[in-house]
Formats: structure tokens, C-alpha cells, sequence
């Protein structure tokens, strides 16, 4: 057995003489037990809150989407789309007619974006779960229909379980100019009636969801359409398929993923994940370097121990090493339990729901806090901890040699 762990670990056991030592190591187990349970949960925590809002937000983003480098539009009837249309590799193909327009409802009126879309588009089994007020319907017997944001339902003032009162939406007609006598000449009207009010956040909200067909009759696009959204089927990589399609187009198409789609909506919640763990990890910090004052006690009570092992031949580093072991021991012990402890606690939270966050909930999915667990949470939580453990005990550990110094000048 290693001479400089056993000698520590029963220095970590033994009763001392002084009981302020104790008192001061229990306090440094204490805070770093804490600390790292506190700081696991936290991440998990954030975890399961980044997992709920891209959930919401993959159900109405696609894993990739293609749209034109130059223009608002172009057209998907070429040799290679078709091929796309019908690779092994795409589970959802849909055609995006997308454009700003006026959506007026009884006496009120907003502007939003129309976006048409072909079938494919309700090939994703998730979108009921986004729906607030009636269904995710785009096409009934009585002819088209349309799906809205909230934002816009609210502002309107939109019933979807009224059957009598359309939406009106007023899209500027191509190649007209303004002047006409009557200015309603000016744009294409057209009715729809609303089926479903979705909610996912606010750059989806002022979205109005309609058949590509009801699209292209508003804005006078016979066959041009302004982005293909594609979905893969499961097993497939997404990212190695958009490097496919890439090198395929060129520079005359943007192809992006997810992240890509939603830069800062990633960004801002790493961001914050990250602002988290650094403000609880100098917490962490402080209850360590508490370790300095258990050691440095410790290494003047051990004085006559010191002595003895260095006329028995032990180097500095062996007394060094003994000592160093001690504050690791210390305060990983203090880690580990305070890991164990916060994976149990969020394991019954994911299952239990224990503790809540109000009676409405988030984003009306759950009214208890989210829990994701990440094994490479735990793992850094761990190298946390060791890392300034290592510097806390190798600064403690240094005393120990200064006083061997002293001793031998004494001698």
C-alpha cells in the first residue's frame, strides 16, 4: 500500500487532540458536499429546461431547411430536388411558399407571415402538442384552413371554434402599381377560416400556417417557393446529409441545421448554463480553500509526527504527499457524497415532480421543475472540485515542508 495514502487516511479517521480541527474539516466536507449537490442540480436543472424549450421549438423547426443564397424565391422542379424529394434518407419533404401580408379579423387587423406548406408538413407527429385552442387541421371538406400563432390570436381577438368568421389577408398583387382608384384593387383577398392557435415563442407567434396551395393563389406564385424544409428519417445524420446537399448545390443555396436556425436561441441558453456554473463554482471555491485552514492546524498538531518520519529517512515529498492526500481526500469525499446526493434528489424530481414552479407551469407543459441528467455534468462537476481541491491542498501541503526546514534547523 502507498505509505503517503495510508498515513493520510488515518490522519483523516484518527480523533484529533485539538477539536477545532474537526470542527474546521467537517465544515469544509460540509460546504463542498453542499456546494457540489447544489451545483449538480442547477445543471440538471437548466438541462431539462433547455430540453423542454427545443422540444417546442424542433416541433416547428425542421432538422434542415434549404433556401436560396440570392432572391426570396426559387424553383424546386429540377432534376436534383426531385431526387431529394424521393431519397431513402427523408422522411418529410415539404415546399415553403413563405410572405409577409395583412390579416385583418372583424374589426382588427396585424401584420404576420403567411407561410404555406405543402402535405409533407403534417407528417410531424409532435404538432398537436404545440396547439392551445383547436387542431392542427390545414385542409376540411368547407376548403382550406389556417393555424396561428398566439401572439396574433390574442391581439385579434381569433375564435377558431367560430365557423363563420373568416381571417381576410391582404397581400400586395405583383406587377401592379399603387395608384388605383380604389386601393383594395391594389391586393389579392382571400378568405380562411382559422382551426388551431399554436404556441411555441414569440418569433413563431405572429406566424399564420396555411396549405401551399392557399399560399400561392394569395401571392400569385405559380411554382416558385422560398425554402424545402426536410426532416430524416430515424438513424440517419442529419448534419452528414447537409453536407451532401451542400456540396451538391453550391453556392446558390444556404443549407442550415437546427443550431444553425436557431443560433441564439442556443447561445443564450448555454449561455446562461455556463453564467450559472461559474457563479456556483466560486461558491465551490470559497468551501474549499477552507481546507487550507483544516491542513495548516493539522500539520502544527502533527509537528512531532513530522519530526519522527523525517529522522526515519522521509523526504519531503513523501511528508508533502502525506498531506496533500489529506486535503484530497477531504474534499472529494465531500464531492462525491454531494453528487450521489443531488442524483438522487433529481432522480425522484424527474419522477416524482416534487418540487413545482407554480400552478400554470412552463409554457403549459409541466408544473414541475424539468430535469435532464447529463453524464458529463457530473464529470465536470467532479474535475471542479478536484482541480481546486489540488491547489488548495498543495498550498496547505507546502507548510509541511517549511516546518520540516525549521525543524532541522532547530536540530
Amino acid at each position: 500500500m502507498n505509505t503517503a495514502f495510508y498515513i493520510a487516511r488515518r490522519y483523516l479517521f484518527a480523533k484529533k487532540s485539538t477539536n477545532a480541527i474537526n470542527i474546521i474539516s467537517a465544515i469544509s466536507v460540509l460546504g463542498v458536499f453542499v456546494g457540489s449537490a447544489a451545483l449538480i442540480i442547477i445543471l440538471t436543472v437548466f438541462n431539462g429546461f433547455e430540453s423542454v424549450i427545443l422540444k417546442m421549438f424542433n416541433t416547428i423547426t425542421p432538422q434542415l431547411i434549404i433556401s436560396p443564397a440570392k432572391g426570396k424565391t426559387f424553383d424546386p422542379n429540377t432534376v436534383y430536388f426531385n431526387e431529394l424529394k424521393s431519397n431513402k434518407a427523408v422522411y418529410s419533404y415539404t415546399e415553403i411558399l413563405a410572405e409577409n401580408a395583412l390579416v385583418r379579423y372583424n374589426n382588427k387587423q396585424a401584420p404576420a407571415l403567411i407561410k404555406g406548406v405543402s402535405s409533407d408538413f403534417l407528417k410531424n407527429q409532435s404538432l398537436d402538442s404545440i396547439i392551445v385552442d383547436g387542431h392542427f387541421v390545414l385542409q376540411n371538406d368547407n376548403g382550406p384552413n389556417a393555424v396561428i400563432g398566439s401572439a396574433l390570436q390574442s391581439y385579434l381577438g381569433v375564435n377558431p371554434s367560430d365557423a363563420f368568421e373568416p381571417l381576410q389577408i391582404y397581400s400586395p398583387k405583383k406587377g401592379i402599381k399603387a395608384g388605383s382608384i380604389n386601393p383594395l384593387d391594389d391586393f389579392t383577398i382571400l378568405n380562411i377560416l382559422p382551426s388551431g392557435v399554436f404556441e411555441v415563442q414569440q418569433d413563431f407567434d405572429n406566424l399564420v400556417i396555411v396549405p401551399i396551395e392557399f399560399a400561392r393563389e394569395l401571392l400569385q406564385e405559380q411554382k416558385n417557393v422560398s425554402a424545402i424544409e426536410i426532416n430524416v428519417n430515424k438513424g440517419v445524420d442529419a448534419d452528414q446529409l447537409k453536407k451532401q446537399i451542400t456540396d451538391k448545390l453550391g453556392d446558390a443555396f444556404i443549407v442550415k441545421n437546427r443550431i444553425e436556425q436557431n443560433q441564439a436561441l442556443y447561445n443564450v441558453l448555454g449561455s446562461e448554463k455556463w453564467m450559472v456554473y461559474i457563479i456556483l463554482t466560486f461558491i465551490l471555491i470559497i468551501a474549499i480553500f477552507n481546507i487550507i485552514g483544516s491542513l495548516t492546524m493539522l500539520v502544527i498538531e502533527k509537528l512531532k509526527d513530522i519530526s519522527i518520519l523525517s529522522s526515519l529517512g522521509a523526504g519531503k515529498k513523501l511528508i508533502k504527499r502525506i498531506f496533500l492526500l489529506e486535503g484530497m481526500m477531504i474534499t472529494l469525499s465531500g464531492c462525491i457524497f454531494g453528487l450521489l446526493i443531488g442524483l438522487i434528489f433529481c432522480l425522484v424530481q424527474q419522477h416524482f415532480g416534487l418540487v413545482k414552479m407554480g400552478e400554470t407551469g412552463m409554457l403549459g407543459i409541466s408544473n414541475a421543475y424539468p430535469i435532464a441528467l447529463k453524464w458529463k455534468d457530473f464529470v465536470l462537476v467532479f474535475v471542479t472540485v478536484s482541480v481546486f481541491s489540488l491547489i488548495a491542498s498543495s498550498l496547505a501541503s507546502n507548510l509541511s515542508v517549511k516546518k520540516i526546514d525549521h525543524l532541522n534547523q532547530d536540530l
